[in-house]
């Protein structure tokens, strides 16, 4: 029997960061605060979501290169937030890599079809 899966809480820290990104971003773009998947999330103000909290990980919607080089981050992988069914299009981000995360969520909000 499997377990029931559990979604990861968002910490205090991944809510800092989160927060910030959501300001830098909603300077530049049109974009909002939503919950998506259960967890913080920003989306755009017409509905569709690129990034998100996950416990202490930042989510990104990407496509392409893109998708590959935010995969090759180290400790970066597809976020799966029920074991064995992978969001192919989101990679899971560790706040290691935070400094790239405006730069993963401009690119995400730009990939997103119109």
């Amino acid at each position: 029997m499997t377990q029931p899966h559990h979604m990861s809480k968002p910490t205090e820290a991944g809510l800092a960061r989160f927060d910030a990104l959501l300001e830098e971003l909603s300077s530049e773009l049109d974009v909002v605060k939503a919950s998506m998947f259960g967890m913080p999330g920003i989306k755009r103000r017409s509905g569709k979501a690129f990034c998100g909290l996950y416990g202490n990980d930042m989510i990104f919607k990407l496509q392409g290169e893109d998708h590959a080089r935010a995969l090759s981050l180290n400790g970066a992988h597809l976020f799966e937030p029920m074991a064995g069914r992978p969001m192919k299009a989101w990679v899971q981000v560790p706040p290691e890599h935070e400094a790239q995360y405006l730069d993963l969520g401009r690119t995400a909000e730009a990939s997103l079809e119109t």
